[in-house]
């Protein structure tokens, strides 16, 4: 596609503040507590108060009006920039729910706590029940007025820091493994969840929640009752679109510092971007972000001709194909720096750490494969 001036203008305008503000190791360090943490509230402040969140979210609720390919362009620019607002993609996704499905005053919660630079979270997975969600276990309980919520999830990016969690549960058993799953805005504060975080590799993002006996409105529905399968279900465009969006910026980063360190790095007497197994290497890596920024911003822009419910392959393939050239550059670039790409200096550990996780969550790349597998008559 070709972008307008006005596109052009705020992809230069993100990526400079990005460059001004969390450019070096030593900047990103000081937004998140030595790299403890994945979000800066600082960070997510100043870009609310430009109004570049929620930048695609309606108006009338509190958005930026604009559409899914400004949305793009901020999510590449931040990934590449390596800015620390890791939730904010989440809180992303759950509002393609809440927008769909949610009532008036939900969405105008949810869309006005985004463009403020608060953040949501959405709970799916569960010990036994992340690839299959069909196997959701939790249960919410009719009781009176309001529902009763007791089980545990699992892998809940983002919900130490959310205001609200879009859970999925269990309201009804007596149908068949995908029926009676209901969809809820329970509060993060709520009385009796409890939110421990997971240690990995990163800084925290992923956390086990545990309910015991929370209790939330029958109006913290989200939907209709017993119906979520069928609301998870439509929609996942723009869902996988925000991954591969983000993973795509995080490529153009690799490449960009990895180009910045062959151009430099001598070895042999001469700069070893004179070797052509380096340089072809970057050629291809090159070549494949192009094709898959390309076909990102073709979905994005059919996203918004009112494409959406029609690009769920596209959706998928947009997913596998950015996560995995994400990790492939990363990996590649590691390589081809030795040593310094090894350190936290460089910063090309970080992008390796980061270019791991995508292509398990929101739907592993291998469900991605057959979703599109399935879509071809396979």
């Amino acid at each position: 596609m070709r972008f307008t001036r006005e596109q052009q203008d705020f992809a230069v305008a993100v990526r400079e503040l990005c460059d001004s503000e969390c450019k070096t190791l030593q900047q990103r360090d000081a937004l998140t507590e030595g790299g403890t943490v994945a979000n800066s509230s600082a960070l997510l402040e100043k870009f609310a108060g430009l109004g570049w969140l929620a930048v695609s979210l309606p108006e009338e609720h509190g958005g930026g009006g604009a559409g899914m390919v400004e949305e793009c362009i901020f999510l590449e620019e931040t990934a590449r920039g390596l800015a620390p607002i890791i939730a904010y993609s989440t809180g992303l996704t759950a509002a393609q729910t809440y927008l769909r499905y949610g009532t008036e005053e939900q969405k105008h919660t949810i869309v006005g706590n985004m463009a403020s630079g608060k953040l949501e979270a959405i709970a799916l997975s569960e010990p036994g029940a992340g690839s299959d969600l069909g196997g959701v276990r939790i249960k919410a309980e009719l009781v009176d007025d309001h529902y009763v919520i007791n089980g545990q999830k699992t892998w809940i990016s983002a919900a130490h820091v959310a205001e609200h969690i879009l859970l999925l549960a269990r309201t009804d058993a007596s149908g068949n493994k995908h029926q009676g799953l209901t969809l809820f805005m329970v509060p993060a504060a709520s009385p009796g969840l409890e939110i421990h975080g997971i240690e990995t590799m990163e800084a925290r993002t992923c956390n086990d929640l545990y309910f015991t006996d929370v209790a939330v409105p029958a109006s913290a529905v989200v939907g209709t009752p017993n119906q979520a399968w069928r609301h998870l279900m439509r929609g996942l465009s723009v869902e996988r679109l925000i991954i591969a969006t983000m993973a795509l910026g995080g490529a153009q980063r690799s490449l960009d510092d990895v180009i910045a360190f062959v151009t430099e790095r001598e070895q042999f007497g001469q700069k070893i971007s004179s070797f052509q197994a380096i340089r072809h290497r970057i050629a291809d890596l090159a070549t494949e972000i192009a094709f898959a920024k390309s076909f990102v911003y073709d979905v994005a822009e059919r996203i918004d001709a009112g494409e959406e419910d029609n690009l769920n392959r596209e959706g998928s393939m947009a997913k596998l194909k950015c996560t995995e050239i994400a990790k492939k550059t990363a990996l590649e670039a590691m390589q081809m720096m030795g040593g310094y790409g090894y350190t936290r200096e460089y910063g090309m550990e970080e992008q390796v750490r980061r270019s791991l996780a995508p292509p398990i969550y929101g739907g592993t790349n291998e469900i991605q494969r057959e979703i599109i597998s399935k879509s071809l008559g396979l």
